[in-house]
């Protein structure tokens, strides 16, 4: 991992005024007036980054992605879910080293660090592997210790030791439990798993509610709906994060709101899959907190968090224009994916961890700038984005991503060995 590096951007747009920012041990230590920062008082170790015609911005935290998965993107498309992961994805990845996911993960990460994404949440196989990549690439990640009892898998015992040590956690890497979903997670594994969780402090995602037919399923299994059902397994609470969540009812919701889980969004992925449409409106009024995720590549087919924020906005405003306006679009995206996974980022303050875009106020989708936060969410893309900064380092600078031909042509190499195998 690259030595951290202290910063001084000068000249620097934020929220409409010119501000000096200096970074400093991985946080935003000073956010001042243009100009009135002593360049001289810093010592060698600080790089000065002159960041005029630069606009600061919170970067995305992307709270649910298979990240390995980008290997697999294109490989099999347009048809139903189930279908899509029995017949075509599960044979494939049943194919993958511990090394094809090394290689997947790394341009995984390349993709999101280049269109603005400095954190994933990640639940995948091999997770040592992943967790080398977001240390070599310099990410944010939450890395799932990932239980399925319908694939091959080691004794549960060994996750859960995993886990109780910690086991490869930084600064930057989280360990989380990530039990698959409950078609795939009986009743007394999962119950197990939250329980571990809350008294170990780790997060407990899962996938939940993302199609009809795991609703069917679960009502005829168990007489209720599924997030009924792990309510009174103990499982939500403040440190449970639920991928989709399509399907739930009025009272469901209810109980998401009131015990402060988190809901996350995948709406290119849930398009794509028919799995239905997200009930937007009604989530927001009754206080769920809803964080936003691409799912892997081979069923959106990319990473791209800025492109999973615009479908959310507008998805939302099929009968409502003024339903999820610009601002809230882009706190889903940023601050309340970093929120859901514990971290103090997605905001740039004072004091909050120095994770960050600059993007140039000169790149044509951003003029005029009557409205950058509007123009951010439904106007720009990838494009604009200059550099990116996470944990106080730049993982992108002037566009340039170090190792990068690399990555892609070992990603080519691994697909293509894949195929033929």
């Amino acid at each position: 991992m690259k030595k951290e590096k202290n910063s001084l951007l000068l000249n620097v747009l934020h929220e409409r005024e010119l501000v000096d920012i200096a970074i400093s041990s991985g946080r935003f230590q000073k956010i001042v007036k243009a100009g009135s920062l002593n360049v001289e008082e810093f010592d060698s170790s600080f790089k000065v980054v002159d960041a005029t015609g630069l606009s600061i911005l919170p970067p995305f935290y992307n709270a649910h992605t298979h990240a390995a998965m980008t290997l697999l993107r294109g490989f099999a498309d347009d048809m139903p879910l189930f279908r899509w992961l029995s017949e075509y994805i599960w044979p494939l990845e049943k194919k993958l080293t511990a090394e094809d996911v090394y290689a997947g993960s790394r341009l995984a990460m390349l993709e999101m660090i280049r269109s603005g994404t400095v954190f994933f949440a990640d639940m995948y196989w091999h997770r040592e592997e992943t967790i080398r990549a977001a240390e070599e690439m310099g990410v944010r990640a939450a890395i799932g210790v990932t239980f399925a009892e319908n694939l091959p898998h080691a004794p549960f015992e060994e996750y859960f030791a995993f886990l109780k040590n910690r086991t490869f956690e930084s600064d930057l890497i989280q360990l989380s439990v990530m039990p698959h979903s409950i078609y795939t997670v009986g009743d007394s594994l999962f119950e197990k798993c939250a329980s571990f969780a809350k008294e170990e402090g780790f997060i407990l995602h899962t996938h939940l509610s993302e199609t009809e037919e795991e609703i069917k399923n679960c009502f005829k299994r168990t007489g209720k709906m599924p997030v009924e059902h792990l309510y009174d397994l103990g499982v939500l609470g403040e440190n449970f994060v639920a991928a989709h969540g399509v399907h739930v009812s009025e009272k469901e919701m209810e109980l998401l709101a009131s015990s402060k889980s988190t809901v996350v969004h995948n709406p290119a992925s849930n398009l794509k899959l028919s799995s239905g449409l997200f009930k937007m409106q009604e989530m927001l009024s009754r206080n769920v907190r809803i964080a936003l995720g691409t799912d892997g590549a081979s069923s959106n087919n990319n990473l791209d968090m800025h492109e999973a924020m615009k479908f959310a906005s507008l998805l939302a405003k099929r009968e409502n224009p003024e339903i999820l306006p610009a601002e809230e679009a882009f706190k889903m995206a940023s601050r309340n994916g970093a929120l859901a996974y514990g971290l103090d980022a997605g905001v740039i303050q004072e004091g909050a961890l120095a994770d960050a875009l600059l993007v140039d106020l000169n790149n044509e989708r951003l003029v005029p700038n009557y409205n950058l936060i509007s123009n951010w969410v439904y106007s720009a893309d990838s494009r604009s984005i200059v550099s990116v900064i996470c944990n106080g380092r730049f993982i992108m600078e002037n566009r340039k991503i170090d190792g990068e031909e690399e990555i892609i042509e070992s990603a080519k190499e691994t697909a293509q060995r894949l195929l033929n195998s």
